[in-house]
């Protein structure tokens, strides 16, 4: 059978009618299938607004999903990220053409850790190995190893070159990195260490497990203080823990959506916050919060931001998202929380009002860091998909 000939459609004044013999085939089509009038074309369907990009520069130098980040303290321009590709960079915000990767993890980068005078940085990774990086002279200091599973977080002392990391096995493991010297283990906990860090003070540690407890240490002796379980504590695993800056206070999160304030000189619960309906990824005081007078927030998996104050146990804002919220951070000096969470947005709140005040887009998968430059003008994240982001936050300073 021949097709039409050109001529066939040339424009002319006639109306064109079809007749049943010029029906080849029929076919039955679901209305629910159809595009609304007002949708874009695509086969995907996904709204426009999924192609926004807000962030001023792209580290791409990793080739799988990021799980952390750091900015450096002294340097506004640096930061560190580490991800599942065994690897982690120290790369310059708006010098694209400038990193140094951090060779040597035989698996994924878990956790970042700027010493607090910015000279060193640690690297801790599900290989067991904490590495020890020299910022000035691009080295690797020393290698320190001990753990017998994953690295689930690194901290430095507040003052000194003694650094601290919390393991899959259980144990939590200290070492001098001057000399490259082990100085203590401390042995208790019952399963994975989910969470844990020095006062600022530099006096005492406090570490959480995924065995519901928490155990208040001396750093010097390596004896446990208090170990704070039981009926009127956390049910399940703790996530997460913030400590005061006048190191009165530890917050602690659970998987059971849990929340309690311990006072650390004595071991006791002094406060229980209303519940997350899901488990708790992140909590964080306010920078000024001391015994008298604290702020606080925490994110979930239920979708949930909550904003705290030390007078009650309800939030004073609770700040809904799409998706889980995986880290939160407050910026400083400022009324401002920074929000990641699982739909790839960062979101900027005011902690007095709860109002939204800014998101920002670009991710395309879910955010599991946030961190920020310490001129406060800038804001990393780093997500499952790959990427590092950069945002301008001058304006929330």
């Amino acid at each position: 059978m021949s097709g039409p000939s050109p001529n066939d459609y040339e424009d002319n004044d006639e109306e064109t009618f079809l007749d049943e013999s010029d029906i080849i085939n029929e076919y039955e089509v679901d209305e629910e299938e159809l595009p609304d009038a007002d949708e874009e074309g695509g086969s995907d369907g996904e709204d426009d607004s999924d192609g926004v990009d807000d962030s001023i520069h792209i580290f791409t130098g990793h080739t799988g999903e990021l799980y952390t980040a750091v900015c450096s303290p002294t340097d506004a321009a640096l930061v560190a990220t580490g991800g599942g590709d065994d690897k982690g960079f120290l790369w310059k915000i708006n010098h694209g053409d400038w990193a140094f990767e951090l060779q040597g993890h035989q698996d994924s980068v878990s956790s970042l850790s700027f010493s607090a005078d910015g000279q060193l940085l640690a690297s801790g990774s599900l290989d067991g190995v904490v590495k020890v990086w020299d910022i000035a002279n691009g080295e690797l200091k020393c290698t320190l190893d001990g753990p017998a599973g994953g690295i689930e977080w690194v901290k430095w002392h507040p003052r000194g070159h003694v650094v601290l990391a919390g393991s899959e096995d259980s144990s939590v493991w200290m070492w001098n990195t001057d000399r490259a010297a082990y100085l203590h283990n401390f042995a208790g906990h019952a399963s994975s260490v989910t969470c844990g860090d020095f006062t600022p003070d530099g006096r005492t540690i406090c570490t959480g497990s995924d065995d519901a407890t928490l155990r208040i240490w001396n750093p010097r002796t390596s004896e446990v203080i208090h170990d704070v379980r039981g009926h009127f504590y956390h049910g399940e695993g703790l996530t997460c823990l913030t400590i005061s800056s006048d190191s009165t206070l530890v917050l602690t999160g659970s998987s059971d959506g849990s929340l309690h304030i311990v006072n650390i000189t004595t071991g006791k619960v002094v406060s229980s916050l209303e519940k997350h309906l899901d488990s708790v990824e992140f909590a964080a005081f306010e920078a000024s919060s001391g015994r008298e007078s604290w702020r606080a927030a925490t994110g979930g998996m239920d979708k949930k931001l909550k904003i705290w104050e030390h007078h009650s146990p309800l939030p004073r804002c609770v700040c809904d998202h799409e998706e889980g919220v995986t880290c939160l951070l407050w910026l400083a000096n400022s009324r401002y929380i920074a929000s990641g969470c699982g739909d790839g947005k960062v979101r900027i709140w005011d902690s007095l009002s709860g109002n939204l005040e800014r998101i920002f887009s670009g991710h395309s998968d879910s955010i599991q860091s946030i961190t920020a430059s310490c001129n406060g003008d800038f804001l990393v994240s780093v997500s499952i998909d790959g990427t590092a982001r950069v945002f301008e936050i001058a304006e929330f300073k």
